[in-house]
């Protein structure tokens, strides 16, 4: 699997990276401490300091690639909010807020908009309960988003009128892969629904919900049940970088036999707490 100190732009003819901006958030008070979902063990020790570790490295690769990464500073408190993803949703500098399912994690949501305001954007305080990126993705100009476990569904209708775009519902039925993103990666986020694709667990949904998957992305890449038990589809795309699990092997193979140039990243502490490479990155679309 490709390392960061690889070529990272696409040879001519191919897919081609474009640059992001990310918000991240150190993960300086990650633990255990509470169990919201099939990932958390309380009894099971955690590591701060690995976790931070871990983080850095996945930290390094954006800044490697040549991404924009702002950071929001921790709260103490609040374990869960390395996992940037869940707070807020942004599109041409509009951000809708999170609110969050379970009281642990509700303090995150302010917290986010706060800083969402203080860097200058337009900040939408949510009517419905959403987490944030983690159950609405950006796929070509289509929003697809997830519920079954964490976001309301009248959370839907209020990002398609927000965004004036098209909201796909996705119900998830796996207690495992709660959020959206850690049941789909987007893979090529282009503008235009025609260039867009996606990889995806298809038990993950109802069979409503796949029908939908199957119809839209005829495409898509068809991802193992053990490479998405260790979140390997939690993964962030480029258009030609993916970064993903470093242990999602099969995924990487499907990748690169696409065109795409894979790069393993092992956040197995963060696992801990039900995230991945997606969880701990909120993309940041300022126009």
């Amino acid at each position: 699997m490709t390392n960061i100190d690889t070529l990272t732009q696409a040879p001519a003819g191919s897919r081609v990276p474009t640059t992001r901006s990310y918000l991240m958030c150190r993960p300086e008070h990650f633990t255990v401490s509470y169990k919201i979902n099939p990932w958390m063990e309380p009894a099971n020790p955690t590591d701060t300091a690995k976790a931070l570790a871990q983080w850095q490295v996945l930290y390094d690769t954006f800044v490697s690639l040549g991404h924009d990464v702002e950071l929001i500073d921790p709260v103490e408190g609040l374990p869960d909010m390395v996992y940037s993803a869940n707070g807020g949703f942004v599109i041409d500098n509009i951000a809708y807020g999170a609110s969050f399912t379970f009281p642990e994690r509700m303090p995150e949501g302010p917290a986010y908009m706060d800083w969402f305001r203080a860097h200058g954007f337009d900040v939408r305080v949510p009517e419905n309960i959403n987490e944030g990126e983690g159950d609405f993705l950006l796929v070509g100009d289509t929003i697809l988003a997830g519920t079954g476990f964490r976001s309301e569904s009248k959370s839907h209708a209020e990002v398609a009128e927000l965004y004036g775009r098209e909201v796909v519902t996705l119900n998830l039925i796996n207690p495992s892969f709660y959020h959206l993103d850690t049941a789909i990666a987007v893979l090529d986020p282009l503008t235009g629904d025609a260039n867009a694709n996606i990889a995806y667990l298809p038990s993950a949904f109802d069979a409503k919900s796949l029908l939908i998957l199957q119809d839209r992305y005829p495409d898509a890449i068809i991802v193992s049940e053990e490479d998405a038990s260790i979140l390997g589809l939690n993964s962030i795309s480029d258009g030609y970088n993916v970064v993903i699990a470093k242990r999602a092997v099969g995924f990487e193979r499907q990748l690169r036999e696409r065109g795409y140039n894979p790069i393993g990243v092992d956040l197995s502490e963060l696992l801990l707490g039900g995230g991945g490479v997606k969880c701990c990155t909120l993309e940041l679309r300022k126009s």
